[in-house]
């Protein structure tokens, strides 16, 4: 594609086009990944671990590694880890994210460019965590710049006001906000921040409701507008949609000043 555009038999924009086409990589008989997902829309391909065999998940990490040079894994164990582990040279390193489960292996000279956006990542609860370093770790990973502040829930209000207070003075593109139980702390933020927010439950709860059903129906029930809800335990669709929006408000920004520059 390179060379025809070099060569002058497509125009920029046609090249453009074609490398944005869905691009497929088989692993024999595993898996097909989509190794063109983050050239056509900014969202790198995840893996996700769970209910995978170790040995399986290691041959998909190897051949996305060799492709991309680097490879994210969601919902990892021990036993994929030290799987993973027998595939990588020592040209390249393992991030792992505990709680969470979340792996990142990169090329050791990979490195994600900074793209200027900023994320702002809140939990209700402790048990939120793992969830919310899902969301942290995909955010991080598509550039951004992540602000977190955990176990900062609606039953002790005052823990809240120091953390969203350093958020709104960062100028935070997005927030997500990971809660369990009745699921009322996005509902309370939403009210009181003026930029979007993207309510994760998660499934710690118990008896009617629980497994993070109370938290999905109250979020999805919310009278405050400007919140948006994604699945049960949902942080890395989380972490990837705040990217996205971060991302754009920070070319707006970059623009802005551009064109004030001229």
């Amino acid at each position: 594609m390179l060379e025809r555009l070099a060569r002058g038999d497509i125009s920029l924009d046609e090249a453009e086009r074609a490398l944005k086409m869905l691009t497929v990589e088989e692993v024999g008989e595993l898996a097909r990944l989509d190794i063109g997902r983050e050239i056509r829309h900014g969202i790198p391909e995840v893996v996700i671990a769970e209910g995978k065999i170790p040995s399986d998940v290691a041959k998909i990490a190897s051949k996305v590694l060799a492709k991309k040079g680097r490879v994210i894994i969601s919902r990892g164990s021990e036993k994929h880890i030290r799987a993973i582990k027998t595939v990588i040279t020592g040209g390249e390193f393992i991030h792992k994210s505990w709680p969470g489960g979340t792996v990142v292996i990169k090329s050791r000279d990979f490195s994600p460019s900074a793209t200027g956006g900023r994320v702002g990542i809140i939990t209700a609860g402790t048990s939120d965590i793992p969830i919310a370093e899902e969301a942290k770790v995909m955010a991080s990973e598509m550039g951004c710049e992540v602000t977190t502040a955990y176990d900062v829930g609606a039953a002790g209000i005052h823990r809240l006001f120091p953390a969203l207070s350093e958020m709104m003075t960062a100028d935070i593109d997005v927030i997500i906000v990971v809660a369990g139980r009745e699921g009322a702390l996005p509902t309370l933020l939403a009210g009181m921040v003026d930029v979007p927010l993207i309510a994760v439950p998660t499934s710690y709860g118990y008896g009617l409701g629980g497994k993070g059903v109370g938290a999905l129906m109250a979020m999805l029930q919310s009278c405050s507008l400007g919140l948006a809800v994604v699945n049960i335990d949902g942080g890395i669709p989380a972490g990837a949609i705040a990217a996205l929006i971060a991302n754009r408000a920070a070319r707006f920004r970059a623009s802005t000043v551009d064109n004030r520059g001229k």
